[in-house]
């Protein structure tokens, strides 16, 4: 592991909530948290924003180079092939995929999962925190080798696969080694607490959850959220209805690997 590299996906044409990535997060655009939360880790390596090459991610472009953050500019639609061209920029031989719509992502969380990749490097292909799923959502961190992920941008020929990016690693586990990271405390609450943005409601939550937080500590943690989230119980109500909502409910009849215990249909 000579040279780890994050890689951010990042876009401005969000179908359900478009320029999610440039509202405001305690004075900054949503997506430079997403960074700066990302570089608070001790495994985020080369951080890089990967973006798309369509007019209209010109502005998120002009944000990297403004904070001095990594970007690259990729296809729009093929997520495999823009995080592959991406790792290969950087030259990348492990790459971390952390999505730009979980501004909530917890350090220690990304350093665990790396970490646990690193000590088992000569076993596994690919390592995350999501299969299955026990933290809350939005804390989602992928590791994979860049050897593996070749493989998948050589041969996945699903949309779903393409646009998503991993799936074809961890739809063939006859072919990849494939570890999990589940939540230490031995919880589950993928399906309660949702910290990631798709919906109006999501960012009503996470403004609040920093507005609560970030001046006291940039760097809190899970345990802080779920803390003032006690504390304040009208919080869990603000985007409920969206808890467990997740893209795998539009290919239910493709994945192998997931259950209808894993996703919300709404």
């Amino acid at each position: 592991m000579s040279n780890l590299v994050t890689i951010i996906q990042a876009r401005m044409k969000s179908t359900r909530l478009p320029y999610k990535v440039l509202m405001d997060l305690a004075g900054k655009p949503l997506l430079a948290r997403v960074v700066e939360r990302i570089l608070l880790s001790k495994e985020s390596g080369t951080v890089v924003v990967a973006t798309t090459t369509d007019s209209s991610d010109d502005m998120i472009y002009d944000l990297c180079i403004k904070e001095n953050i990594n970007v690259f500019r990729g296809d729009p639609v093929d997520l495999l092939d823009r995080h592959y061209k991406t790792a290969l920029q950087f030259n990348a031989d492990t790459v971390v995929k952390i999505p730009s719509d979980c501004p909530l992502i917890d350090p220690r969380v990304i350093t665990k999962v790396v970490q646990y990749y690193k000590v088992h490097a000569s076993f596994f292909d690919y390592v995350s925190n999501l299969h299955p799923a026990t933290y809350p959502d939005g804390n989602d961190v992928e590791v994979m080798s860049l050897n593996a992920l070749e493989e998948a941008w050589n041969e996945a020929d699903k949309n779903f696969e393409r646009e998503h990016t991993t799936p074809f690693l961890w739809e063939n586990p006859h072919r990849f080694n494939i570890g999990n990271v589940y939540w230490e405390n031995g919880l589950d609450y993928s399906m309660i607490h949702r910290w990631t943005i798709d919906y109006e409601e999501d960012y009503f939550l996470i403004k609040i959850i920093y507005e609560e937080l970030y001046k006291r500590n940039p760097n809190f943690s899970v345990q802080d959220i779920l803390f003032l989230m006690d504390k304040k119980p009208a919080l869990k109500e603000i985007n409920k209805k969206y808890a467990g909502v997740n893209w795998y409910r539009n290919h239910l009849g493709e994945l192998k690997t997931i259950s209808l215990t894993q996703t919300k249909v709404i």
